[in-house]
């Protein structure tokens, strides 16, 4: 007895969702369900490819309530442009939460996880940013550095954004991207610390090992996420960042204080004590900012939650008669 398994590209994927109100919803519900406890999320697997310079991912999540929960496996390879392919790929599969069997294969090559990524950082604004953005900031001029800022711009439209990386022709690519993409003004800072200061919301998206953001540039009136440490030994917040804040919020501490800035903090002894989670504030059951002048940060290491849910949201959009319904 066989059944059909639904084979989805990423072109077809790209017709179906796109990074918009909707996806930042699906994904701030997931938040919410971890906060319930009852979602079962082992621990990340991740292996280090050193002779290739890779890396391997793989995370997962059952959601009670859904109907299928995700297994995604995401490389990245990163001497692949020398070779003239993307760093990153990877594909989601989707099982039936009651039978097991595979429902639908997901070859993205990243995409989904490259918008429910995007999408975490727009929930992490809404409940953590000051109510009035004027000035965003992005340190890093990847995929993830235009994603996240367009995310943003969903919950806190700001007018004017900033941008910081170590290669000046990438950082003026990059505001000139979000420029056109955003209708707002774009500037190319020449330091990171300058962005910094200036800007009430910023975002780091770099694969750092040493810190490119200071516990001194804070100042009151900031929200910063930092989504880019996602494996041991990553890290883009000088430790001192975690305590100078008024509220650190991670979207789980058993992957933080593994593969997050919960880790080096913890290492230096500058960790919070009792560090609150993204969906304990989407729910209410921890309090978010206190005051206009708060400093707040988030770390986002990628949930599995994430994953299923943005699988499963997929999943509801293609239809049960498999016709793809074409994202707004």
């Amino acid at each position: 007895m066989s059944h059909d398994i639904r084979i989805v590209t990423e072109a077809e994927l790209r017709e179906v969702v796109a990074l918009d109100v909707e996806t930042v919803d699906v994904i701030e519900a997931a938040f919410a369900a971890l906060a319930g406890g009852e979602v079962v999320m082992p621990p990340v697997m991740s292996m280090a490819l050193h002779e290739a310079n890779g890396e391997v991912d793989v995370k997962t999540a059952y959601i009670p309530g859904f109907d299928g929960f995700a297994v995604k496996v995401s490389p990245g390879f990163f001497d692949n442009p020398k070779l003239g392919l993307p760093s990153l790929n990877g594909l989601m599969i989707l099982f039936s939460a009651r039978t097991g069997l595979v429902q639908a294969v997901f070859l993205d090559n990243g995409y989904l996880t490259d918008i429910r990524t995007a999408a975490a950082g727009a929930v992490a604004a809404r409940h953590l940013a000051p109510e009035d953005v004027t000035t965003a900031g992005v340190i890093g001029t990847g995929v993830q550095a235009r994603l996240q800022m367009r995310a943003v711009h969903l919950v806190r439209p700001f007018e004017r954004v900033l941008v910081w990386g170590r290669d000046a022709q990438r950082a003026t690519e990059c505001a000139a991207d979000l420029k056109a993409a955003l209708g707002v003004q774009a500037e190319v800072c020449t330091d990171a610390e300058t962005l910094v200061r200036r800007s009430q919301l910023v975002v780091t998206t770099t694969p750092a090992t040493d810190p490119v953001l200071k516990a001194d540039w804070l100042h009151p009136e900031l929200h910063v996420t930092a989504m880019g440490s996602d494996q041991e030994g990553k890290q883009e917040l000088e430790a001192a960042c975690l305590t100078r804040a008024d509220l650190y919020v991670c979207d789980r501490v058993s992957q933080a204080e593994k593969m997050g800035e919960l880790r080096a903090a913890r290492a230096a002894g500058t960790a919070p004590e009792d560090p609150a989670e993204l969906g304990q504030i989407v729910t209410g059951a921890r309090p978010g900012r206190q005051a206009p002048g708060d400093i707040t940060i988030a770390d986002l290491t990628g949930t599995g939650a994430q994953d299923t849910a943005i699988a499963s949201h997929v999943a509801t959009r293609l239809g049960a008669a498999g016709t793809p319904i074409r994202a707004r």
